[in-house]
């Protein structure tokens, strides 16, 4: 196994990190535990030695099953990251309760790597003003965690602003050859280093969508290029190539992809790919876009629509379907992940939020178009 250093601190961390998100369910939607027990033994015998869980992950099943697992091994092998869930947080108290119940869970005695979750502009400002920082370097001085970060959701206004209001050790955001500018992104990246905080890459596949169906666009750009990698090597090396980059975060569902991660991982290298190859990612990243009607940049002042549309959640969901043409799955996603009072068919065309779009999507436009898309 390859590893990599933290800046702030002595550890090599395996550049192929465990994301205890993802592991194979039963009938009846609990973990399986003789799959995922295989897949967490088949990783460690490898030598990966950071595994990343969360409060909620696996309907909150992934945490305690990680505690099981670390009780087979010898602990002082491997780095425990998980996360404070932010938006359960309602007051200072509430910080302690999680972390004291998140190490009963765990059976440890330290999280090793310990996380703001999923931090955006509204979840950073209600933990901040609660005292977020303060309960971190607490815990710290205590032992119970040794290094802190944060995951993150938002553009690259917030992060700038939350990575400079602390000494963080490290940050996880999404990073893959597709999102360069979205969220966090390449800038955020550069960033972070530039303040020597160390970095974990998650979604290095788009939830799977860089190794699903190919859009023929795409395909024929890599084609072109003579690139007889497989969509996963290349997601994959496209992120292992950033020298910024710690850890590579995966959430593997099966042995085969525990054992195929780790082959790509032992053969991964900083730097490795040159300046040509650079630019096939380049082309490849626009023939994607390009599928793409309108660039919003989910930056949201178009919100609050008068008539409740959740508007930058609406066009990014139907950016996705045209970017991917996975039409039929995103449906599914449109209608499970955004409440009927805030889809497109509630656009009664007012226009209030035209003039507050610096895209200039015509979105009234959009709106109509795209409730004709989801329509049952």
């Amino acid at each position: 196994m390859k590893y990599r250093k933290m800046p702030k601190s002595p550890e090599r961390l395996s550049s192929l990190g465990f994301g205890c998100m993802r592991f194979p369910t039963d009938k009846d939607g609990n973990i399986d535990e003789a799959k995922s027990f295989a897949m967490l033994h088949e990783a460690y015998q490898a030598g990966v030695n950071y595994y990343d869980t969360a409060w909620g992950y696996h309907n909150s099943q992934s945490e305690p099953f990680l505690g099981r697992f670390l009780k087979q091994i010898n602990r002082d092998k491997v780095y425990v990251a998980t996360k404070l869930p932010c938006w359960l947080i309602k007051t200072r108290e509430d910080m302690d309760d999680y972390l004291a119940k998140q190490l009963e869970r765990l059976q440890t005695d330290h999280i090793d790597y310990y996380l703001l979750h999923a931090l955006n502009k509204g979840s950073w400002k209600n933990v901040h003003n609660l005292g977020v920082l303060d309960f971190l370097l607490q815990a710290k001085a205590k032992g119970k965690i040794r290094r802190i970060g944060f995951s993150f959701h938002d553009d690259y206004a917030t992060f700038s602003k939350i990575i400079r209001a602390f000494d963080w050790d490290f940050t996880q955001f999404m990073l893959n050859y597709l999102d360069t500018n979205y969220q966090a992104g390449l800038r955020g990246l550069r960033l972070a280093a530039s303040r020597n905080i160390g970095i974990i890459s998650m979604e290095p596949l788009r939830g799977g969508k860089l190794v699903s169906a190919m859009p023929d666009e795409v395909e024929e750009v890599w084609q072109k290029a003579g690139n007889k990698q497989s969509p996963l090597e290349r997601a994959l090396n496209w992120v292992w190539n950033l020298p910024e980059c710690t850890v590579l975060l995966s959430g593997m569902s099966s042995v085969e992809q525990v054992t195929q991660n780790i082959k790509l991982a032992n053969k991964s290298k900083a730097q490795i790919l040159s300046e040509k190859e650079l630019r096939v990612y380049g082309r490849a990243r626009k023939a994607y876009l390009g599928r793409v009607p309108y660039l919003c940049s989910g930056c949201r002042y178009c919100m609050p629509c008068p008539h409740g549309v959740s508007i930058p959640s609406v066009l990014g969901m139907y950016a996705e379907a045209r970017m991917f043409g996975d039409e039929p799955f995103n449906k599914g996603e449109y209608h499970g992940f955004i409440k009927a009072e805030a889809r497109a068919e509630q656009c009664v065309s007012c226009g209030a939020c035209l003039p507050k779009c610096p895209q200039k999507i015509d979105i009234p436009y959009w709106m109509q178009q795209i409730k004709d898309f989801y329509a049952d």
